[in-house]
């Protein structure tokens, strides 16, 4: 092996979006994660905890809620009073619709799966049925006095409860009408006349509402009678999050303290069939808020304020003690924030919206190998680039000879060339770039900076010809008849004959870029 220079890079100031919401669905063993930016993530359990969807954010967009339905369907809803659907093959928003209740706070989906509820800040409910390729307005429940903050329903399909601030509203599906309304205790550090805020409920088939509150308590009703059976005070600040095992024999919380609270079903003694609730685990993996958490069969996930996604295995759940069984913190990216021109010694920066171009700094020492060598000439700044717009970049590229920069985002497509005097650096951009090209989920230069390939999210790979300051369609591969496969992962060979894509179906396809094919 040669010898060469290693370069320390601490100029990439990247700070990750907040996790707002996780959902996680048992039958493909995927989780969910919104953003506070509204970016949303797919990770796969199985392979690896891969993040193998990602949709960009919108600063338009707040996501609140994130709740997978039947047949593999991720729906969202946020402050903009939307609801949204994803398409998970094209890796775009497929449609949104208004629920005209103002902002959503609370989204659940039916235990059937073919049902959606929304919990909206004028106190409705709202109740949606989805059909096949959207979903229908069906009616409104009893109006509520306040904003609904949270949504459960009963394994059963015939009610659910609503937390509200002071009360918990239990509604009969059918009907659409109050049943209960459960008053919570407004005691909170030994004062009263606060409001406390219902942040999550939880129905269990037993008819047991569980919830969870700003005044740092977890509590279980009974929904037949409307009356508190028990009342557990975890913490002094906000429960902000609950979620239920599927086999209803543990729960989790998360709490403003940034602690995570395990609770088990035990029997009351060792012969007894009686059992209760009892707080088993505490953990504490998080600096900040923990602003949501899911109940895996195997596992305890946990995301807010400090940015990490926090998976911690149960072991009494795992079978077989190997490298699953580790307590998983996931905080950097999954996709490419950094390109680099190797020849001109540049690093371009992607950051929500704005890109930064930087030069490497040099040094003239030598030393020995593992030496730290002095820089002669400190890393340069040289470009600040910034969008237009409310929509987050999706991908970025500098080509090899730093001689190209392009970008894209939900709608549009940027493609700049860039020229070098001395130390001064001109952009100018290459204007009516064509419609196909927009939402490119990858973008890729050629090593001799001659082509550039372009991944769109209807499938198509597109070559692009680059010549001076202009560009020409070449070609563009399609995806096989009656598919819609985005292509999100590229990468060509160096001497740029071949190249190589992989989308959501996980298969990788080679094209030979010469013959076209």
């Amino acid at each position: 092996m040669g010898e060469f220079k290693v370069h320390r890079v601490r100029f990439f100031n990247y700070v990750p979006s907040g996790i707002r919401c996780v959902a996680y669905n048992n039958q493909s063993n995927r989780l969910a994660v919104s953003r506070t930016d509204g970016t949303v993530e797919v990770y796969n359990l199985s392979a690896n905890y891969f993040q193998e969807k990602f949709f960009p954010g919108h600063e338009s967009r707040a996501t609140e809620a994130l709740c997978w339905a039947e047949g593999q369907r991720l729906f969202s809803a946020g402050l903009n009073g939307e609801i949204m659907e994803y398409d998970l093959q094209a890796l775009n928003i497929k449609y949104a619709v208004d629920a005209f209740g103002g902002p959503i706070w609370s989204m659940a989906a039916s235990p059937s799966g073919s049902q959606l509820l929304v919990g909206c800040e004028d106190g409705s409910v709202k109740l949606f049925q989805i059909t096949p390729d959207k979903i229908q307005f069906e009616r409104n429940f009893d109006r509520q006095k306040s904003r609904i903050l949270s949504l459960s329903w009963h394994p059963s399909g015939t009610h659910i409860a609503a937390g509200s601030i002071d009360y918990i509203s239990v509604f009969d599906v059918k009907s659409g009408s109050a049943v209960h309304k459960m008053i919570v205790d407004r005691q909170y550090m030994g004062v009263s006349k606060r409001k406390c805020i219902v942040w999550g409920v939880a129905f269990l088939s037993d008819g047991t509402v569980i919830s969870v509150d700003s005044a740092g308590k977890v509590q279980f009703w009974d929904s037949a009678t409307g009356t508190l059976v028990k009342s557990h005070l975890i913490a002094n600040a906000d429960v902000q999050s609950i979620a239920v095992a599927e086999q209803e024999d543990s729960f989790v919380v998360g709490t403003a303290e940034g602690t995570v609270f395990h609770f088990q079903l035990v029997p009351v003694t060792s012969n007894s069939s009686e059992k209760q609730w009892v707080r088993t685990k505490p953990f504490q993996h998080h600096t900040h808020d923990v602003r949501t958490v899911a109940h895996s069969p195997t596992a305890l996930i946990s995301g807010g304020t400090d940015t990490h996604l926090v998976i911690r295995p149960l072991m009494e759940k795992v079978e077989v003690k190997n490298y699953d069984a580790a307590l998983r913190k996931i905080t950097f990216p999954h996709r490419r924030l950094i390109s680099c021109s190797k020849k001109r010694q540049l690093l371009l920066f992607q950051f929500a919206h704005h890109l930064e171009l930087w030069r490497l700094g040099s040094t003239v020492a030598t030393g020995k190998n593992g030496d730290t060598l002095p820089l002669s000439k400190n890393a340069d700044h040289l470009l600040h680039l910034k969008t237009k717009g409310p929509e987050n970049i999706i991908c970025s590229c500098i080509s090899p000879c730093g001689s190209w920069i392009a970008y894209s985002t939900v709608s549009r497509f940027f493609l700049y060339r860039l020229n070098y005097e001395h130390d001064n650096i001109s952009l100018k951009r290459v204007s009516k770039m064509p419609p196909f090209l927009r939402s490119a989920l990858q973008i890729l230069f050629s090593e001799d900076s001659t082509k550039l390939f372009v991944a769109s999210n209807q499938g198509a790979l597109h070559i692009v010809q680059l010549s001076g300051g202009s560009f020409k369609h070449l070609h563009a591969f399609q995806p096989q008849s009656g598919t819609v496969e985005a292509m999100c992962l590229l990468a060509v060979s160096s001497d740029g004959n071949w190249l190589a894509a992989s989308g959501t179906s996980a298969g990788v396809h080679v094209y030979n870029v010469k013959q076209l094919k």
